[in-house]
Formats: C-alpha cells, sequence, structure tokens
C-alpha cells in the first residue's frame, strides 16, 4: 500500500444539546476529518478526536492540524506501507499527540481493509456481529431533568447509562436515579474531579452497586487510584490515565483499576489498542470503547474497536441521531434495542456523505 495524497478537512458540527462535564459545556463540535488516498485513487478516513480547547488531554484541534501537517502525514506519504501496524513505528519519533496520530492511522486503516476487501473489524481481529451500547449522559440543571433523560433512553433499549459527577453533585442525584431506577445498570464519570482528601465521599458510592466510577482522580495519576481502590469496593475504571500499553501495564501491577475505558484516540491508534486489548484480556481487565462525541467516520471506527472479544462492556457508541441532525456518513449508525450491528462491508462499512462533509467543512487542505 502507497499512500498518494492525504486531505484534511476541518469541520463544525453543531450538536443537537449542550454536553456538560466538570470540565465544562460544549455544543459546537469541532474536529479534523482525514482521507487518505492510494494510488488507485480509493479512499480511507479517519477522524480526529481532540476538541477545541485542551482539557481532556493536550491535544487540541489547532495542534493536531499542526501535527498532522507538518510531521505526521509527510512521514508517511509515498512510503510503502505493508500492514497498518506500521504507522505507529514510522510515527514513533514524535512524541505523544496521540490524537492526530490516531487519526490518520485510522485511514489508513480503512483504506487497507477496502483493499484486501475485508470489514474493519475482521482485519483488527473483531469476532462480534453486533455490540452492545450503553448511553452517557452530561450534567442536567436538574434531578428531575435527569431522570427524564435517563427514561427517555432506557425506553430506547440503551442498556447502560453512565452520568457526570462532580463535588456537590454526585451522592444525592445518585441516590435519587436509584430511588427510581433501581436496577438499572449505572456508572459514574468523575473526569478526575475528585482527590484522596474525598475519600470518604466516594467510599460512599458503594451503597449504590455502581457498574464502576470511572477516573474518579487526576488525570496523570495511576498510583492514587491504586490507594483508593484499595478502600471501596465500587469498581474504578481509567480513562484520562491511559496513554499507552505501559500505562496499563502499570495500572494493572498496582491494582489501580478493575475495568478500562478505551478511547482509541486517546493511546495513538488502533495498533495501540490491540496490544492493550490483548494484555487486559489475559489479566481479566474487562474493556469498553468510551466516546469523544464523533462524527460518524470515528463513531464507524469505534463500533469495529468494540468487537474485539474483551470489550465485555456496552460502550458509549450512541446512535447519530442521538446527537447530530446529520451525520456525515450512510448510512448513520442505528441503535436497535440497546445494540448496533457490525458492517460486513469492506473498511469501516459506512460510506462517507461528501455532500454533508462539504456542507460542515470550513477548512481543507490535501498533501502530496
Amino acid at each position: 500500500m502507497r499512500i498518494k495524497d492525504v486531505t484534511i478537512r476541518l469541520l463544525k458540527m453543531k450538536m443537537k444539546f449542550n454536553f456538560t462535564t466538570s470540565y465544562g459545556s460544549m455544543q459546537e463540535k469541532e474536529f479534523l476529518l482525514l482521507e487518505a488516498k492510494n494510488e488507485d485513487g480509493l479512499s480511507g478516513w479517519g477522524e480526529g478526536d481532540a476538541f477545541s480547547v485542551p482539557w481532556y488531554t493536550e491535544e487540541t484541534v489547532k495542534t493536531s492540524m499542526h501535527m498532522l501537517e507538518d510531521f505526521l502525514i509527510p512521514a508517511i506519504i509515498n512510503k510503502d506501507i505493508n500492514h497498518p501496524d506500521e504507522v505507529s513505528e514510522i510515527l514513533k519519533p514524535f512524541k505523544r499527540n496521540h490524537m492526530a496520530k490516531a487519526g490518520i492511522e485510522g485511514a489508513v486503516w480503512d483504506l487497507f481493509s477496502k483493499e484486501k476487501g475485508i470489514p474493519l473489524s475482521q482485519a483488527i481481529g473483531g469476532t462480534k456481529t453486533k455490540i452492545d451500547v450503553g448511553v452517557s449522559i452530561g450534567i442536567q440543571k436538574t434531578a428531575d431533568e435527569l431522570l427524564q433523560v435517563i427514561e427517555q433512553h432506557l425506553n430506547e433499549g440503551y442498556k447502560r447509562i453512565k452520568i457526570k459527577i462532580k463535588p456537590g453533585q454526585d451522592i444525592e442525584i445518585i441516590r435519587h436515579i436509584r430511588k427510581h431506577f433501581p436496577h438499572v445498570p449505572l456508572m459514574a464519570d468523575a473526569n478526575s474531579a475528585y482527590s484522596l482528601k474525598d475519600i470518604d465521599r466516594l467510599k460512599e458510592l458503594d451503597e449504590f452497586d455502581l457498574m464502576m466510577i470511572e477516573q474518579p482522580l487526576a488525570a496523570d495519576d495511576i498510583i492514587d487510584h491504586a490507594k483508593l481502590q484499595r478502600e471501596i469496593s465500587t469498581p474504578i475504571c481509567l480513562d484520562e490515565s491511559i496513554h499507552s500499553y505501559g500505562d496499563v501495564k502499570m495500572a494493572i501491577e498496582l491494582g489501580s483499576c478493575k475495568i478500562i475505558n478505551m478511547k482509541v484516540g486517546r493511546v495513538g491508534g488502533i495498533t495501540e489498542v490491540k496490544r492493550i486489548h490483548d494484555l487486559c484480556e489475559k489479566h481479566q481487565i474487562p474493556l469498553w470503547c468510551g466516546g469523544m462525541l464523533e462524527g460518524g467516520v470515528g463513531r464507524a471506527h469505534n463500533i469495529a474497536l468494540s468487537s474485539l472479544p474483551n470489550f465485555i462492556l456496552p460502550g458509549d457508541t450512541s446512535g447519530s441521531s442521538r446527537y447530530w441532525n446529520k451525520d456525515i456518513i450512510e448510512p448513520e449508525v442505528i441503535v436497535r434495542n440497546g445494540s448496533i450491528l457490525v458492517p460486513d462491508r469492506p473498511g469501516i462499512g459506512y460510506e462517507p456523505d461528501l455532500q454533508t462533509i462539504k456542507q460542515y467543512t470550513v477548512l481543507e487542505k490535501t498533501l502530496k
């Protein structure tokens, strides 16, 4: 496989609702779309996960654009690539910038799968034909509004509910939820809003039979999470702390978590996800696929990842219509009875809607 050119598109799409976490609120999603073409004109598509503001990781849309344009894309254009696993090695000299790397690597994986005539899920070792999905709900203005949103999504068939929490909006809200939905699979995502000083408060979560508490402590911490996990029975799920295979190895050895949220952009691409997947499977650490409010291309990649056998728990890959009035792929991602069918067509299994992409594109560059 030889990449002839790569087109970077900057898109801006408005979500149907304002998504609020302990970091802040967002309704307009700005992101990068990558199209890599081979010498025969066949295209592979990837999506950048970085937000406009560096509140999830240090990366932003602008830093990703800089890295892709000046370093990452020039490093792979016109090189003979036998397998997408080679991309991570080619890009290894450039430190971190995982979301930018994952975007271009994802496009190469899609192109590779299309050249082979196989689904991306099959190319990466996926075994499932259907994946179960949950839903992530941002912080609402009132507890009653939150209950309404939960009920709506349960009626839509979603198999797990994730709510965002932070100090002052946690214990009483979860108690309120449990009063109305005592048996719903429920997890709480703290987005690093707590410290070990809050350990007594976090211990109170044990009474609610949560599936997990996601990333309660600092984004760069693995040690304090191990201390916390020894003190609470609620399983800790690490998200922002995990950037590599090495981070996972350390977390497992220290006992920092019992579950891991896997986001392809956070760890630098599908190749690294596969390595982490195999390590976690060996140590019986369940995985699930988190979401970054993706457009349809990123959503399609997440579906393929979730087909790997150790992605045991329902992920955050909701249907397209939950977020967008019109997504950028055809057909759009559809959830039926809490599940999504894994496409059996070559590549990501969805066709980019070029007309809709053009409508949302505010900047476009092609590198040769």
